[in-house]
């Protein structure tokens, strides 16, 4: 069954959450898929995923239709709904809708911005349809010191 995770973004980037997430992906040997909404979006993306930490990146590529480095590596950063690595891990950003294909995936990733409304509800909608798919969601949002905490 596909497990939902909602990370809800307040007082925090993404830039600053997005590499730590992905990296706890990788430790457990998952290939992943970050979605954005716009090619501007993923090539910002891709720039800071090489330069996020001076003593680390993240292995990753930004696909294109007909790219052929993306299936080799165990990030790939997208705009359409294609899993060019067969990723098992789809993480949604910017309000990328829930691909029609997300039963797929062992995992769903959801980052939204709680300070914007269209995301909020964004998120709403997502976690409704989510819920009536069966899927099994968890909601998660940082404590005054950066730490995520599942809320119920």
């Amino acid at each position: 069954m596909t497990e939902v995770l909602f990370y809800h973004l307040q007082n925090m980037s993404l830039e600053s959450v997005l590499p730590p997430l992905l990296e706890k992906s990788l430790e457990r040997g998952w290939r992943v898929v970050v979605q954005s909404t716009s090619q501007e979006r993923a090539d910002a993306l891709d720039a800071h995923l090489w330069t996020y930490r001076d003593d680390s990146f993240l292995p990753h590529a930004t696909w294109r239709a007909g790219a052929g480095e993306a299936p080799d590596q165990p990030i790939v950063l997208a705009v359409e709904e294609a899993n060019p690595n067969g990723a098992n891990v789809r993480f949604l950003i910017d309000n990328a809708a829930l691909p029609a294909d997300c039963d797929a995936y062992e995992r769903m990733v959801l980052v939204f911005n709680g300070d914007d409304g269209d995301a909020l509800a964004a998120a709403r909608s997502a976690w409704s349809d989510c819920k009536a798919r069966g899927f099994e969601v968890t909601y998660w949002q940082a404590d005054e010191r950066g730490r995520w905490q599942r809320r119920d």
